[in-house]
């Protein structure tokens, strides 16, 4: 029995050898994603409530000697609990607050007109309606999970 010997040529036995080593991870490329940016951390009690509820949507939404409008309370000790996951009184089916969830949130709708909701587009007494940025500051609090901070 005689055995042959196989000539290789060099530039297919280095393509070989590249793509073991890449296969086993020996290369300098890492390996895991990279992290996206950190969403802007947005405090509710600070910039929510203390900027937006209490000067512009308390006037009507507080229970001082009444039934708060559409019965949401949103006076500063009362205002979490009466939107985070809490179903809306005026529209059936609708949750006041969806962490993680702006565009499902029955508050976003209220605030932006969107036209499905129901009654008129808060606050009621607009225009002027909240600017732009306080709607985005109320959508990336709850898009960060609608956080009690």
């Amino acid at each position: 029995m005689r055995m042959q010997t196989v000539s290789l040529r060099p530039s297919i036995v280095a393509i070989f050898v590249a793509s073991i080593a890449t296969a086993c991870g020996s290369d300098s490329t890492p390996t895991s994603p990279t992290p996206g940016p950190t969403p802007p951390a947005v405090s509710f009690s600070q910039q929510i409530q203390a900027t937006i509820f209490t000067p512009t949507c308390v006037p009507c939404h507080n229970d001082d000697g009444r039934t708060p409008a559409g019965g949401l309370n949103l006076k500063s000790g009362s205002s979490y609990s009466s939107l985070v996951g809490v179903a809306s009184s005026g529209k059936s089916g609708a949750v006041r607050v969806i962490a993680s969830n702006p565009s499902g949130s029955y508050l976003v709708q209220k605030l932006e007109g969107a036209p499905d909701i129901v009654g008129l587009r808060m606050p009621r007494n607009g225009p002027p309606f909240l600017t732009d940025a306080q709607v985005a500051q109320i959508r990336q609090w709850i898009q960060n999970g609608a956080p009690n901070n």
